[in-house]
This record gives C-alpha cells, structure tokens and sequence, in this order.
C-alpha cells in the first residue's frame, strides 16, 4: 500500500496495487447483494482494464481505492488522468470512475475526497465523473429510471449515488438519455422513404463481416468513421487503433449481423448502425465469472434475449442529406423484427441532452425517453 487514510476507527481508505484487486472487485457484490435489477460486471474484464499492462497506460495513469469496514470492502474508486482528454480540453481535468459504496455517506465522501486529494497531486484542478478512464469504457450515472434493469454496457447504480455527490458539493455537467422503442408496429413511413432515397443516391448496405480479414477490414474502417464522427463528442478523447480493435473483438462473438449495419457510398465507409442483442439477459445469470460454468450459463440463458441496444446511429455530415441515418434505422430495425425470434423492443441511447439533432431523429421512431443519466463535475 502506497496510501492509508481512517474514515473512523472501524473504516479505513487503502490504495490498492493489481496485486490486491481482489478487494477492489469484491464491493459491487455487497452493495447489490438485495437488488434484482443489478448485473454483475464480469470480474476479469474489470480487472484487465485497471491491470499495469492495459493500453490506457499508455497515454494516462490512475489509482485505485478501496474503503474497508472492519476489513471488509465496503466501497471503491478510480481516480485517472486521461491525457487524451487533458489535452484536446485544454484544461488539467481529471476523471473519477468505477465509484461504487454502501449507503454510507461518510464512507463515500471519503473515497471522493481521496480520489481528489490524488488527482490534485498530478496537477489536475477539476474532476468529472464517473467516467471508467473513459467514455468509451463505462460513464454516466442513472439518475431516473431504477425500476428495470440495465442493458448491455448501460451503467447502472443505487439512487443514493447521486445524492451522495450532490451532498458532497459536486454539480450537473451534462445529462443523458435512453429511450425505448416497443418494435410490435412499424416505422414511420419516412424512414423507409429515406431508405429509397439513400439507395437511389448510391449509398450501398451491408451487414458487418464477422469474420477473417474482412471482419479486420470493417473495424479498421468503422475506427476512421468513428474519429471523423464522432471527434467533437462531449468529454471523449480518441482511443488507439489497438484498444478500438481489443473492444470490437470482445463484442465480435455477440453481434447479430442483422442489427448491424455499414453504409458504403464509392466504396467508403460512410454511417453505420451498430446494435447489440442484450447479453446482460444472459449475464446476470452469471454472477460475474466467465469461468465453465459461467459459459456453459450464458449459452443457455442467452436463447432468453428478447431486445436489443442500439449503440450508433452513425453518418458522415457530407452524406446526411441522402438520408442515410433514416435508411439505416429502417434497415436496422426491420431486421431486428424480421429474425426467426424477433426482438421486441430496442433501447436507443445514450444521447446527450444538447444533441437534439440525434434527439430529433430518435424520437421521429416514436421512441421516448425512459432513463436519464448524468455527469458531474467538481473544482479542485
């Protein structure tokens, strides 16, 4: 340990090396252990993100913590500085994640405040969170919306948490939202037309290739459209071509080719619409561990998925005016519906609040918001 600091007698804040991430990874199981909407987080996909040798090491650093209660882990926080971030902001940011804690406000102002005590000390003079490292990882709290469960890497949280931040003087920096798309009726009629238009234009569709070099091929492409989409996002700092190409082949086995996507138009790779089935169906029955078991679980329960989210919703602004989003939510969507199991309904978010260009498109579908997430912020 590098760190110790007593909340009380009974409680203590201790830095946690990789060595001990067992304690670390322990908390979320005591904090949800009543809570039939939570979905374990598989245990080693945590670990791997906070180990020394995870490609955000290379342009940023971090420290863990955890609170102990009579030696038992009672709640935990990441404290990074993301020097991507840092440096398109143009201001010394820090970021806070991986925040979980029992109901217990003195315990929980403890971590914040040791979790700003440490990006203090790396020159930083603001924080925002929770952001897991980065946005493309995990962010945001749940702010509205506790009676159903999450879906497919959408955080999830006690309500307290943000009361407990808001006590604890942070404030609001951003909201989001997910909205809910019931697929038992068609779409509005212009989404098929926009599918007309974008075709006559010369914009080509086709699913996502899932295998080989072709599969390497569309992630290659899919990570330039991405940066050019995508580089004015609120808080996101780009990731290498290494980690984009990690994370697509950790989803590469859980993709449904007809709920994902890609617009051509000259052979470019223009827009895309990336939507996954709900594995956390299939993963809360797995308590966390990818292990036999655990495997032998998500195979079984995933024949029970019966919704899907919708990550991107992506077009390149020079090809918006052929229509291109509209024809590939139509495309996306009829194919969610048109499977021998079809889903029935399909979760499209999270969208910023400002963003009401992409607010306007999703809410044409007849979907409608049903959780809000927020970001807060802090002065160092």
């Amino acid at each position: 340990m590098d760190a110790t600091s007593a909340v009380s007698a009974s409680v203590q804040i201790q830095a946690i090396e990789p060595a001990e991430i067992d304690r670390f990874l322990d908390v979320p199981q005591r904090v949800y252990q009543t809570d039939s909407n939570w979905v374990p987080p598989i245990r080693s996909s945590i670990a791997k993100e906070l180990a020394p040798d995870n490609g955000f090491r290379e342009y940023g650093r971090l420290q863990a913590f955890v609170a102990l209660q009579d030696h038992v882990p009672v709640g935990r926080i990441v404290a990074a500085v993301n020097q991507r971030l840092v440096d398109r902001e143009q201001q010394a940011i820090g970021v806070f994640g991986y925040f979980e804690c029992i109901e217990d406000f003195a315990i929980a102002q403890a971590l914040f405040t040791t979790a700003c005590d440490w990006l203090r000390s790396q020159g930083m003079t603001r924080v925002r969170g929770p952001i897991d490292l980065s946005t493309h990882n995990r962010c945001l709290l749940l702010a509205e919306g506790f009676d159903s469960p999450p879906l497919l890497m959408m955080p999830y949280n006690p309500a307290y948490y943000g009361k407990f931040l808001e006590r604890d003087g942070w404030e609001k920096a951003k909201d989001a939202y997910a909205y809910k798309l019931p697929l038992d009726r068609p779409l509005p009629p212009e989404f098929e037309k926009g599918y007309r238009i974008a075709s006559k234009s010369g914009v080509q569709f086709r699913p996502l290739n899932l295998k080989g070099e072709a599969f390497t091929a569309d992630v290659e492409a899919i990570y330039n459209l991405f940066n050019e989409a995508f580089a004015n996002n609120w808080s996101s700092a780009p990731r290498t071509s290494e980690e984009f190409m990690e994370e697509a082949r950790s989803l590469q086995s859980v993709v449904d080719p007809q709920i994902f996507w890609l617009a051509e138009y000259e052979g470019k790779l223009i827009g895309l619409f990336m939507a996954l089935p709900d594995y956390n169906i299939a993963l809360k029955r797995v308590g966390g561990k990818l292990d036999l078991i655990g495997i032998l679980k998500l195979l079984w329960y995933r024949r029970q998925i019966d919704r899907a989210r919708v990550l991107v919703i992506a077009a390149l602004p020079e090809h918006r005016r052929r229509m291109v989003p509209l024809a590939l939510i139509h495309i996306g969507m009829n194919g969610g519906v048109q499977r021998k199991k079809p889903y029935k309904w399909a979760e499209l978010g999270f969208v910023y609040e400002d963003n009401w260009p992409s607010r306007k498109v999703i809410e044409a579908t007849g979907a409608t918001i049903y959780k809000t997430y927020r970001a807060y912020e802090k002065n160092l």
